[in-house]
């Protein structure tokens, strides 16, 4: 390791200011950032000593989204590993592009971008639409709003809303039917060309039709769906992970997983043909992925305590309410990207509303 890290120390020159190679530097910066700890360190005191930095915190994210990915292989096949490499290879070559035109840091987000973007994708989707939707999330989701810290929207749920309205055939036919023996579908790669692989509709499509897949099946992961979200096992570990480890916060779960039960609940007793059994909702489609791994984003989730508990509750009442009223019979991805839209707002009420409490106390 250290022959390696003299071997970045020597080229160091080559790429900064000047140097032949000083279009790339934001290339070589990340490739040592990587590879190596930070070594920038603050001038002057005050001092704080804080072990999460961007890429410590981005590898924790990337650990605890292998249980889903591990389901996804298992359950669809090794498909699900050619639309990671499709995701990253389109991603990545945006974000390279745009930090090299800028003279930008490449920053580690993207290693979680690229890994959950194809898990929220049906598994059969042509691999070409996989590497547009990343570029098109990375592009319009991030980057135009000035990278990594700055965007509005989650970037994985931008390319997947641009996929679902400009290939809605494709993005709602594309499902797999799940490997049911002991091995799966570990050792096959199945795609839309597999005709008896197929299966016509996801546990959320067929309950609109009145007919509900075992629970034990959802709760498993035996069901046609997103790569990475049909397993609530998988998701739940790694959500849990993340909890413990301080990565997500936990008011945003149990706001959205909370809001969500209770509406549902009401909604179920009312409309029974129209609002699905809480507790199969909860575990069915992309719920429980998105309110672990989606909704407590750091940059596009309010930060103050307060608004994470509305922007949660906003979140789950939304879904609830897509899926049994429209024809989207996910709702998630829709209930995020408008819970990004009114994060900024719900932070400024609930900054007013503290300064007011203190001004009234003193």
């Amino acid at each position: 390791m250290n022959r390696l890290l003299n071997i970045f120390h020597a080229l160091r020159p080559r790429f900064e200011g000047d140097g032949p190679l000083g279009k790339l530097e934001p290339v070589f910066a990340a490739a040592e950032g990587l590879l190596f700890a930070p070594g920038d360190r603050t001038g002057a005191s005050p001092h704080i000593r804080d072990p999460l930095d961007v890429k410590r915190y981005m590898a924790l994210v990337i650990l605890a989204l292998l249980p889903c990915l591990a389901a996804a292989v298992y359950f669809f096949g090794l498909r699900v590993l050619a639309m990671v490499a499709a995701s990253y290879v389109a991603g990545g070559t945006v974000e390279v592009a745009i930090a090299i035109i800028r003279g930008d840091e490449i920053n580690e987000g993207f290693l979680v971008t690229g890994l959950i973007f194809p898990l929220i994708l049906p598994p059969a989707l042509p691999l070409w639409m996989v590497a547009v939707g990343s570029a098109f999330g990375v592009l319009v989701g991030k980057e135009l709003f000035g990278g990594t810290g700055r965007n509005l929207f989650n970037p994985a749920m931008v390319g997947r809303c641009f996929l679902a309205l400009s290939y809605p055939a494709a993005m709602s036919s594309g499902w797999i039917r799940p490997g049911h023996n002991l091995a799966g579908r570990l050792t096959q790669y199945v795609d839309a060309s597999c005709v008896d692989a197929l299966s016509s509709a996801t546990p959320l499509g067929a309950a609109k039709h009145g007919e509900l897949a075992p629970w034990l099946d959802v709760v498993a992961g035996a069901v046609p769906g997103c790569a990475g979200e049909t397993s609530a096992v998988a998701v739940t570990l790694g959500g849990a992970f993340l909890l413990l480890v301080g990565i997500s916060n936990w008011r945003t779960v149990v706001a959205t997983l909370g809001s969500f039960a209770a509406l549902n609940t009401v909604l179920h007793l009312s409309l029974p043909g129209s609002f699905g059994p809480t507790l199969w909702q909860l575990v069915a489609g992309g719920f429980l992925f998105g309110a672990f791994f989606m909704a407590t984003d750091p940059v596009t989730a309010p930060t103050t305590n307060l608004g994470k508990w509305v922007y949660g509750t906003l979140i789950g009442s939304l879904t609830v309410l897509i899926r049994g009223l429209t024809g989207y019979v996910e709702g998630v991805m829709f209930a995020i990207l408008l819970g990004n839209t009114c994060a900024p707002l719900i932070d400024d009420v609930a900054i007013r509303l503290r300064l007011r409490r203190l001004r009234d106390e003193r």
